[in-house]
């Protein structure tokens, strides 16, 4: 990733294409608004011309009438354009935060283990939500002023063309000076994104169960609060920068533009060339061009800023996907499982090489092997958590690639090591996995896998909130109701990733029933750390530094005397020593 995101200004503009109709709408609003609001200093011109000198109370009348119509006409068309374009707005907000979401979502678990998740929520939340002023009012902003500034220019003109030209003269230092403090600003905008993105992941990863049962124990707790203090601190001093950033030519050009009525003044006081009505409706038509001018100026720094924030999303959008979905569905999925020469590598060297495997439907294949042999790697190909690199992983003939990830889902279910769950009610963790699901079914589900016995004694049963990552449940009750959720699911392949290794004795032999029962009729794919585990496994292949080493029953294996004979017995002396 690039440290300077580029954000093309018709890519910012094509996020408003679906929403033309409405603007339309707006900028017509704009424009009857500026028109009208040019009558009052004509308005005011025969008001002290014309109605005050003659005594003409019946024209006064009228004329202030009129004046006063204007500005109820302006104000409708005030409140009308906002609602519409903030409502716009909101849409692209809405657009650019679910998009991102989207992409994200169908990005592999490549990205996401190389991504810190704070860094994730602060292009989700700082980044966006830093935009919202911009694209909620910027360009109606834009539009507004523009037509305003257009209008006062000719209606100065009509009025006298001298006294316009002396009014114009300082504008394009001013256009120079916006567009050096936008640059100026742009670049601390983006180096203040980074901050928060780094104090979202500080706070998200310090501030979990995790983080705090780590910090604790380690005694780091002060250290932490002094990281996070540093980087709060840097954060306060470019937000102040941010301010600051040519604050100061910024006000040079107000103190101009305020002087400059007077200027009009001294210059119509000496030269006699125009009337005093003239005068007065010339210097508001003058103060009506300033405000617009400014804000446009201003609006063009913002705009400038913002593009480091559109660029930091743009460059989210951008990221390749590297897993497309398939297209195919499986109509009956019997559960026949085949790797052909399958192959896989995470940059260079190969994690897996040259691997062939057949699983009959609904056998059972254990998968064993020393640490960083390949094991959980060859796990994750066939839910296509990852793409094989060469080779491929078929299901009933049938590339995995060809799939929907929809089948992928309803075909292969998984129970890892580390059970993840959300902070909810253990029926909504449970129905995650089918949000269709009855509480008899529940109830069916937590019975097989072993649970719903504790469920039941707990004083808000299926309501009880599991806590942040289900902190707030043993690491046996977790993986049964990981076991549970995956029941519901009933997939016809099944894949445990060291779902016990993590346990104690007496538990794992508690959720090694329940894994019986969801293995049944299913095929199976286990990867083992106890091997007493697998024993009964229809296969048992050894993985060697990503290569099949053996390939057997357990009692073939043992009989060769190689890789496996080697692991149980070393399983079994720390099993004795335990």
């Amino acid at each position: 990733m690039t440290d300077e995101p580029r954000a093309p200004l018709r890519r910012i503009v094509k996020l408003f294409r679906p929403y033309r109709g409405r603007l339309a709408v707006v900028l017509g609003l704009i424009a009857l608004s500026s028109l009208v609001a040019l009558a009052s200093p004509f308005l005011l011109r025969e008001v002290l011309d014309v109605a005050i000198p003659s005594g003409d109370t019946r024209l006064l009348t009228l004329l202030v009438l009129g004046m006063i119509a204007v500005a109820v006409t302006t104000s409708v068309f005030d409140v009308m354009q906002t609602f519409i374009s903030t409502s716009v707005g909101q849409r692209v907000m809405h657009d650019l935060r679910t998009g991102v979401y989207t992409h994200l979502q169908r990005m592999s678990l490549a990205f996401f283990t190389r991504t810190r998740t704070g860094e994730v929520q602060s292009r989700l939340a700082n980044d966006i939500g830093g935009m919202q002023s911009v694209v909620t009012s910027t360009a109606t902003s834009i539009v507004s002023n523009l037509t305003t500034v257009l209008a006062t220019v000719v209606a100065m003109l009509v009025l006298d063309w001298r006294l316009t030209l002396v009014s114009l003269l300082l504008l394009p230092l001013f256009v120079w000076i916006s567009r050096k403090v936008g640059a100026e600003r742009k670049k601390i905008t983006s180096q203040r994104q980074r901050k928060l993105a780094a104090m979202s992941s500080m706070v998200q990863e310090s501030l979990s169960v995790s983080g705090i049962l780590l910090g604790r124990t380690m005694g780091q707790s002060p250290e932490l609060t002094r990281r996070f203090t540093g980087a709060s601190d840097e954060l306060a001093d470019l937000e102040v920068r941010s301010s600051m950033a040519g604050r100061w030519r910024q006000s040079t050009i107000q103190i101009i533009m305020a002087a400059m009525p007077a200027v009009i003044y001294w210059v119509s006081g000496m030269t006699s060339l125009v009337s005093i009505g003239t005068v007065v409706a010339f210097t508001t038509l003058q103060m009506s061009l300033f405000r617009p001018t400014v804000s446009l100026l201003r609006t063009g720094v913002e705009v400038q800023s913002s593009l480091a924030l559109f660029g930091r999303i743009f460059e989210y959008l951008d990221l390749p996907v590297d897993i497309t979905p398939g297209r195919r569905s499986l109509e009956r999925v019997r559960g026949d499982v085949r790797l052909s020469n399958v192959s896989f590598s995470y940059g260079e060297a190969l994690t897996l090489d040259d691997v062939s495997l057949t699983i009959p439907a609904g056998s059972s294949l254990a998968i064993v092997g020393e640490t960083g042999s390949g094991k959980t790697t060859l796990s994750y190909l066939l839910p296509r958590l990852y793409d094989v690199t060469g080779g491929s992983v078929t299901i009933d003939g049938t590339d995995v690639r060809e799939l929907t990830f929809e089948t992928l889902a309803e075909t292969v279910g998984m129970v890892s090591q580390e059970t993840y769950l959300f902070h909810a009610s253990i029926a909504d963790n449970l129905r995650f996995a089918k949000p269709s699901a009855t509480d008899e079914e529940l109830v069916e589900a937590a019975r097989a896998a072993r649970i719903h016995d504790h469920i039941a004694g707990l004083p808000d049963g299926y309501d009880t909130v599991v806590g942040e990552r289900g902190y707030r449940f043993s690491g046996g009750e977790k993986q049964r109701l990981a076991i549970a959720r995956t029941l519901l699911r009933n997939p016809p392949i099944l894949v445990l990733d060291e779902a016990t290794s993590a346990l104690d004795t007496q538990t794992e032999h508690a959720v090694q029933e329940a894994l019986e029962i969801l293995a049944q009729g299913r095929t199976t794919i286990t990867i083992a750390h106890r091997l007493s585990t697998v024993r009964d496994a229809d296969q048992i292949v050894v993985l060697d530094h990503g290569r099949v080493a053996e390939l057997g029953t357990h009692d073939e294996l043992l009989t060769l005397g190689g890789h496996y004979a080697s692991l149980v017995g070393r399983d079994s002396l720390e099993l004795a020593a335990a």
